[in-house]
């Protein structure tokens, strides 16, 4: 109890030592406990014009929390009032100033949808772009406890509405690239082509353009240089940078696409290569050769073309070109009696490749004997030629009219003939 008594007593003794007030609050309400308010949080009530220079003066003390809510105030209370637009776009400068990233942008999104004819428009779409590359490059975020994956989010959120408010502003161009580019970040490549497509497609003039297309076919170049034997993924990176080099050939990172594309070349051209072998040294000849024919269109001079002509020659002296040379198509009547003679059954199922042709030692193959099949055995429809056939003096079924059978499946293939 003395110990109480004591502290009393001190506090007594510092409020009159104290030379000046400290201009805190105690408010007292009837039938409620007193509250005591810190400096400068005291309730804030006027008109406009009056809470405007409530919050001109917390400004210039430097207490900003407080000029923020007067600021804000005057937004909520008097919405219509002339002094609105500019408390709410000095409101949002506060914010940002202090690091309130979100509800700055917040502030600058509402004086763009709330007040457009504003003088400050223009201002709040430049502030809201300054937040978005906050959140995209990261900066500051970790002093905030901002995790990076939620920050790209919020970058994403902040630029489509820039792009939404201000379609034809100065910042909405880049603001589609950066989306673009937050979904790059986050692995997510489909949204992320979506989006430089996008600034391709509606801002083709703008210099922004070229990064977005050059973006795409990296995007798709990666893909096809992990590893993956998805064709897709190097047919589309070829064909964005194609697309690159015509629409924009002085571009500074035109070197670099040319050189992507060379990658890409010797890429497609080395695959084929491969299935060239591996036909080669299963002795489905006629098929290899399809391949080695491939290797030298993608990349004439190459140390794989003169392989494969090399290899070419070998084959052709063993065998004769006629023997080498797709089948031309059977015609329609031939097909027609073809079916009559199989009792309708024909196109059921998928035949077996014939024997290899064994009549005549060849040269060894120079492929690797660990080489894997690929993924598919059969050429590709969409850019080899036709199915690959027997040779000549071999039969893949009974049947007297010699139709061609289908191509084999990579399982079939890789198997021992019957």
């Amino acid at each position: 109890m003395q110990f109480l008594i004591r502290v009393v007593f001190v506090l007594i003794a510092a409020v009159f030592l104290v030379p000046e007030p400290s201009g805190a609050s105690i408010i007292f309400r009837p039938g409620q406990k007193a509250e005591y308010v810190p400096p400068g949080e005291e309730a804030i009530s006027g008109n406009a014009a009056e809470v405007y220079q409530i919050a001109q003066t917390a400004e210039k003390e430097g207490n900003l929390k407080r000029a923020i809510r007067a600021y804000k105030t005057i937004v909520k209370r008097h919405p219509k009032d002339a002094l609105a637009p500019a408390a709410l776009y000095r409101a949002a400068q506060l914010q940002e100033q202090t690091r309130q990233y979100t509800p700055a942008a917040d502030s600058y999104l509402q004086l763009v949808e709330r007040y457009p004819s504003s003088a400050h428009f223009d201002d709040a779409i430049e502030g809201q772009f300054r937040v978005g590359e906050i959140y995209l490059n990261g900066k500051k975020l970790k002093l905030l406890g901002i995790p990076v994956a939620s920050a790209l989010d919020r970058a994403v959120t902040i630029f489509a509405n820039v792009v939404r408010t201000a379609p034809y502003g100065r910042y909405t161009a880049r603001a589609q690239f950066n989306i673009g580019l937050a979904r790059e970040k986050q692995g997510a490549n489909d949204a992320a082509i979506q989006a430089y497509q996008a600034v391709v497609d509606k801002f083709p003039n703008e210099p922004i353009a070229a990064d977005a297309q050059y973006q795409i076919g990296y995007i798709w170049f990666t893909a096809a240089r992990l590893g993956t034997n998805d064709a897709a993924a190097t047919a589309n990176a070829k064909t964005a940078f194609q697309d690159f080099l015509f629409h924009y050939p002085k571009s500074e990172k035109t070197p670099q696409a040319r050189k992507n594309l060379d990658i890409l070349e010797h890429k497609q051209t080395n695959n084929s290569f491969k299935v060239a072998k591996f036909y080669d040294k299963q002795k489905y000849y006629r098929a290899a050769v399809i391949y080695y024919n491939e290797v030298i269109r993608q990349q004439p001079g190459s140390e794989e073309s003169n392989e494969a002509k090399k290899r070419i020659d070998q084959l052709r002296a063993k065998f004769g070109d006629a023997a080498l040379q797709p089948a031309i198509a059977v015609s329609q009547n031939a097909k027609k009696k073809a079916e009559a003679q199989r009792g309708g059954t024909a196109g059921i199922g998928a035949a077996r490749p014939g024997a290899p042709n064994n009549e005549a030692p060849l040269p060894a193959s120079e492929g690797d004997s660990s080489l894997p099949p690929p993924a598919s055995l059969a050429p590709d429809t969409t850019t080899a030629p036709e199915p690959v056939l027997p040779l000549p003096g071999t039969s893949t079924s009974s049947d007297p009219s010699g139709a061609p059978g289908a191509s084999a499946s990579p399982e079939e293939s890789a198997s021992p003939a019957p």
